[in-house]
């Protein structure tokens, strides 16, 4: 164990590292890596918890701090405040989010994000967490100089997102899903924060403004979204965002896609790259996957649901949901109605 990591934190509960901590941090590590990479850790195997209920470990870095929870018995209207910005990635289970900015709860799963900003609250309910099937989610807490100092940087490229406070100007509390590359920085971020080398710091800090521009990324998209919603013809990225979003169910055609924002096809894939961070069949895909999952949490069938965004096989619609939600369609609808 000569590889434990020196600077770990602990909450009042836990008085000491233990080595279940340890392996702790190595199953979560595991997990967000998937299968792909390394096998989950048996959760059997580690020590038992001290308690049940929101079982913290925490690691300290340079202007953050990383912390795993672990719940092991279900629970209603649990509280979570945010002193500084707080990052909050599921890992496994899941969890049902109140907040007094949002009208009704919000599931979050695994390969969702969810972000709240300084001195928000927020009440979380664990339907479904056992002791031999813990519901586990990792948070950041990002302190406020550290997003001002990134926000001021990237003020240019995100204005609307960067107003005022830096971060989350006009949203107190967001929810989004994973991208890829969000889901492969978390790995990265897990591991910074677990080594014990002398660049780990560093390590850190870099992960932690890559976190920080990909949150005022998606803020600014989530404005430009509403913005090419109330007025679709500002510009020629919206107007061809509004045209992409209002038919799902089309082909893409770039070249069509092309005059539509009065662009050429690479001024075209410039926009979307610059304000959106994707391509625009990405884009696309991603608003169908929303669509998707929208949908089948109504109750529409996997085939409805597919054929009516426009996929033309059963099979290559799954592969792209399980992409996105680390889970099959039909298990999703499934799950869904029996809770």
């Amino acid at each position: 164990m000569s590889d434990i990591p020196q600077l770990l934190t602990v909450s009042p509960r836990e008085q000491k590292f233990t080595a279940r901590q340890y392996l702790l941090f190595r199953h979560i590590r595991a997990s967000v890596r998937g299968n792909r990479v390394m096998r989950p850790m048996p959760l059997e195997r580690l020590r038992k918890p001290r308690t049940l209920l929101e079982n913290r470990v925490s690691i300290a870095g340079p202007d953050s701090e990383l912390s795993v929870f672990d719940t092991y018995c279900a629970a209603q209207r649990v509280g979570l405040s945010a002193d500084q910005l707080l990052y909050c990635g599921m890992v496994t289970g899941r969890k049902v989010m109140h907040s007094v900015h949002q009208s009704g709860a919000q599931e979050f799963l695994p390969h969702e994000s969810f972000v709240m900003a300084s001195g928000e609250t927020v009440e979380i309910d664990f339907p479904e967490a056992r002791e031999d099937n813990p519901t586990t989610c990792l948070t950041v807490e990002i302190a406020r100089e550290k997003v001002r100092t990134i926000a001021d940087r990237m003020a240019d490229v995100y204005p609307a997102a960067v107003k005022d406070t830096g971060l989350v100007p006009r949203e107190h509390v967001f929810h989004t899903h994973h991208t890829v590359q969000t889901q492969a920085l978390l790995n990265r971020l897990v591991n910074a924060f677990t080594e014990n080398q002398s660049d780990r710091d560093v390590l850190i800090e870099l992960c932690v403004s890559e976190l920080i521009v990909r949150m005022l990324r998606h803020q600014g998209r989530g404005m430009l979204l509403a913005y090419c919603r109330e007025q679709p013809d500002a510009s020629g990225l919206t107007a061809a965002m509004r045209w992409v979003e209002d038919n799902l169910a089309e082909p893409m055609d770039i070249d069509a896609l092309a005059r539509l924002a009065c662009m050429s096809r690479s001024r075209l894939y410039t926009q979307f790259k610059q304000k959106l961070g994707c391509t625009p069949c990405e884009f696309q895909r991603q608003l169908r996957m929303q669509k998707a999952l929208e949908q089948l949490q109504a109750g529409d069938r996997v085939s409805q649901v597919c054929f009516g965004l426009g996929f033309s096989e059963i099979s290559h619609f799954s592969r792209c949901f399980r992409q996105f939600f680390g889970v099959s369609p039909s298990h999703y609808r499934a799950s869904k109605g029996n809770r």
